[in-house]
């Protein structure tokens, strides 16, 4: 079947287009330009497929094409972005998926096995913080009850009041993993940007993923006393905020430490939020927490870097006269990915590009969610710059190109291997 990558890129513009502002993306779940961009794609299913959309229970939005085997093959990614986002975050896999239904179509006839299509909902979790919402929902791995009920938005709204300005409540989310169940998947396929540097380091325009990393992602306190920066020495100071920074330096060395010379061997450490007390120019901060997350594809490393983390931030506290205490926000153990699917990844990247570069992903995927529960694998755009959640996100319109020509054949490979089953 003829791949047509100009057709998915000219879709991807176009949605750009419709709900994108001089800020960038505006898609934000459960928003009135979110359920714009599903209005789009619903009339595209319908228009040009002849196919019906269907909402779970958590809301991801599913299309189905029948086959001659029940056995399926689940395809997706999220419509929605973060505020001010790029072009291609998501919706990449989204419309490259839709690309895989109308070749099926045009095909004539009925495809060998089942095909799904997935917009997930809220992967970002840009809105209320809680990220991979749908897929986590679908996976079975998601206590909506417990994890969503008590978040709130920036603006005071709660999550449970916004899901039910969309028709849907906590209680109708734990039914996703059912939905999904019905759904006899087999493997799932996503294709992704990279959202980072590493292919373009490379001069590679598409990736094969290893899997995503592992997460340890806590928030930490160190508490000291506050006092006047005039009146205080500086030797019997109980400064917080030099604990917390002698803590995010050594966090660094952490993941120079562990990180290897190969892309799979790549480690992360970021420390993101830094809330100062009593946050004005005259007072020894008195607390100061900081957030630190962990990445690592290994986990026996993942938990070698925690570990180094904890001493850190002990001997830090230490040394400042101050106190610390961490709690956690969250844990995800590294998802590596299905060989077989990874070799179909790979023998397409190299039928298109010549190579086939292996890499990570440090951010999460829906596809992370998946892997816990079906084979899964996962396609890399070049992103260039190596930057995402920005409207300077971008792929150039050659990689781009390639990245969709790799996923439309790994699909072929993925299919004909169902189908013998």
């Amino acid at each position: 079947m003829k791949a047509n990558a100009e057709r998915v890129i000219r879709e991807l513009k176009e949605l750009a287009a419709l709900t994108s502002d001089e800020r960038g993306a505006q898609r934000v779940a459960w928003g009135p330009i979110w359920r714009k961009a599903r209005d789009w794609f619903t009339e595209k299913v319908r228009r040009e497929l002849n196919l019906d959309t269907r909402r779970d229970g958590a809301a991801n939005l599913w299309v189905t094409l029948e086959g001659k085997s029940k056995n399926a093959l689940v395809m997706g990614s999220h419509i929605d972005s973060v505020p001010g986002g790029g072009w291609l975050d998501g919706v990449l896999g989204v419309v490259g998926g839709l690309e895989v239904l109308r070749r099926a179509k045009e095909a004539g006839g009925v495809p060998p096995i089942t095909l799904h299509l997935v917009d997930w909902a809220d992967e970002e979790g840009a809105r209320f913080g809680r990220s991979l919402t749908g897929s986590a929902a679908s996976a079975g791995a998601l206590d909506a009850v417990k994890e969503l009920s008590h978040l709130v938005d920036r603006n005071g709204v709660r999550l449970p009041d916004a899901l039910r300005e969309n028709g849907i409540s906590l209680a109708s989310m734990a039914t996703a993993r059912a939905y999904f169940d019905g759904l006899n998947a087999k493997a799932y396929l996503e294709l992704h940007i990279e959202q980072g540097p590493v292919l373009e380091e490379m001069k590679k325009p598409v990736g094969v993923v290893l899997g995503t990393m592992g997460v340890e992602r806590y928030n930490l306190k160190f508490i000291g006393q506050a006092a006047h920066s005039g009146a205080a020495p500086i030797h019997l100071r109980k400064d917080a905020f030099l604990a917390a920074a002698e803590f995010a330096l050594a966090c660094r060395d952490i993941s120079i430490k562990y990180s290897g010379k190969t892309p799979k061997s790549r480690v992360v450490a970021t420390c993101g939020v830094v809330k100062v007390e009593p946050n004005f120019v005259t007072a020894v901060p008195g607390t100061t927490e900081i957030s630190i997350d962990l990445r690592a594809l290994d986990g026996k490393v993942l938990q070698k870097m925690l570990a180094d983390a904890k001493k850190a931030s002990e001997k830090a506290a230490k040394k400042h006269l101050v106190t610390v205490e961490w709690s956690s926000l969250l844990q995800i153990s590294p998802r590596p990915f299905d060989e077989t699917l990874m070799k179909f990844v790979r023998t397409s990247v190299k039928e298109v590009t010549k190579s086939a570069p292996e890499l990570p992903s440090g951010p999460l995927h829906d596809a992370a969610e998946m892997a816990a529960i079906v084979p899964t694998a996962m396609v890399f755009a070049q992103s260039s710059p190596g930057i995402s959640h920005t409207r300077f996100e971008d792929t150039p319109l050659p990689a781009l190109e390639k990245s969709i020509r790799a996923f439309l054949l790994t699909v072929d490979k993925t299919v004909e291997h169902l189908a013998k089953q």
